[in-house]
């Protein structure tokens, strides 16, 4: 069964633990992403672990190794239970990603997991600033075996991609799928989207929901309604 996660897209620490707080025993998971994280720092995730949730660190760390294996080190030491680095850095940064994820995990207890982001799910054919590109499904599931091999715990990737990449790369290599609309939903500045049925029946294992819930009347339904439905596509 895959599990929601829910984006907590928001400038400021009190905004995001407030809608936190509303989800409490609804959705398991929540996303501090660039804004928020750039804007108050740790004490979003520790607030959130306080909370009793599990978090996932969406700052996308591409940069040299060494670099890299501090960063997610520290994430790890703060709480987070899920951190993503660029698929683009390559061999020698995603194996210093792993290695800074050990460093920082807590003895005894399952690690976190370190995903690589392959193409983001707002890119479509023609955005890549390269010559004769692939399109970015292609991209994404040539960089989705590549971080296998780097010895990644999987990938994000778009629900088109899901399952190719499972096919490639076996059911244990995780697959977290941001761009997720329900059909009643727009798009937004999302353009690679799919329905949480289609996700989770692609192979999903995390599918990542932001403005469908924060910004719904009455988020913890909107929450649930999406739980629903993947709950039957499974």
């Amino acid at each position: 069964m895959a599990d929601l996660v829910v984006a907590l897209d928001f400038r400021d620490a009190d905004t995001a633990l407030s809608m936190a707080r509303t989800l409490r025993g609804t959705a398991p998971w929540m996303k501090v992403g660039l804004e928020l994280f750039t804007a108050e720092g740790p004490k979003v995730v520790t607030g959130l672990k306080e909370l009793g949730f599990k978090v996932f660190l969406d700052l996308k760390f591409f940069d040299i190794p060494n670099t890299v294996q501090g960063a997610v080190r520290s994430a790890v030491r703060l709480g987070a239970d899920m951190v993503n680095i660029h698929a683009l850095g390559g061999e020698r940064m995603a194996r210093a990603a792993m290695e800074g994820c050990a460093e920082g995990a807590v003895p005894g207890q399952p690690a976190p997991l370190v995903l690589a982001v392959t193409m983001l799910t707002s890119m479509a054919a023609g955005d890549l600033p390269v010559a004769n590109a692939p399109g970015p499904s292609e991209m994404a599931l040539d960089l989705a075996v590549k971080a296998k091999q780097y010895g990644l715990n999987g990938v994000v990737c778009s629900g088109l991609e899901v399952e190719r990449i499972k096919a490639s790369c076996g059911s244990g290599f995780v697959c977290l799928t941001p761009g997720i609309r329900p059909a009643s939903a727009e798009a937004g500045d999302q353009r690679r989207v799919v329905t949480p049925a289609e996700a989770v029946r692609s192979g999903s294992d995390f599918l990542v929901v932001g403005r469908p819930v924060t910004r719904a009347k009455r988020p913890e339904e909107a929450a649930r309604a999406i739980i629903e439905e993947m709950g039957r596509a499974g």
